[in-house]
């Protein structure tokens, strides 16, 4: 063996071992990639039931705004109605009672002076 053989015979010994160190590296980035790989797997299982609920709660909130809506809607024109009446209701029997209570107190302050009247007419009689 020439000394050209010796140094390609170390050189191809040294590519083999380089090739070798390298190759551990290599297995374990496969390792970890297969991993990573398992992991967004679950992780995407896990996660479209959770999506599929969560559409389903918006819809059923949705459907509960809906009804919620309707509700207030009624209520708003329940108030508008009980106003108008209200409003009715002091037009048409406000006045009269009014007009029914002023004239009673009218009534009670014509006793009251007529009574008074009486009674500081009749002492004055007797003073006399």
């Amino acid at each position: 063996m020439s000394m050209g053989d010796v140094a390609g015979l170390i050189a191809a010994v040294a590519f083999v071992l380089l090739v070798g160190l390298l190759a551990i590296p290599l297995v374990k980035l496969g390792r970890v990639l297969d991993e990573t790989t398992r992991s967004i797997r679950e992780v995407t299982e896990h996660s479209v039931p959770i999506l599929d609920e969560a559409a389903t709660t918006v819809a059923s909130t949705n459907d509960q705004l809906v009804k919620v809506d309707t509700i207030t809607t009624s209520a708003a024109q329940v108030s508008e109605n009980v106003s108008a009446l209200a409003g009715l209701y002091a037009s048409t029997l406000g006045r009269p009672l009014v007009k029914v209570a002023a004239f009673s107190y009218g009534v009670r302050q014509a006793f009251a002076r007529a009574s008074r009247s009486s009674r500081d007419g009749g002492s004055e009689k007797a003073a006399r």
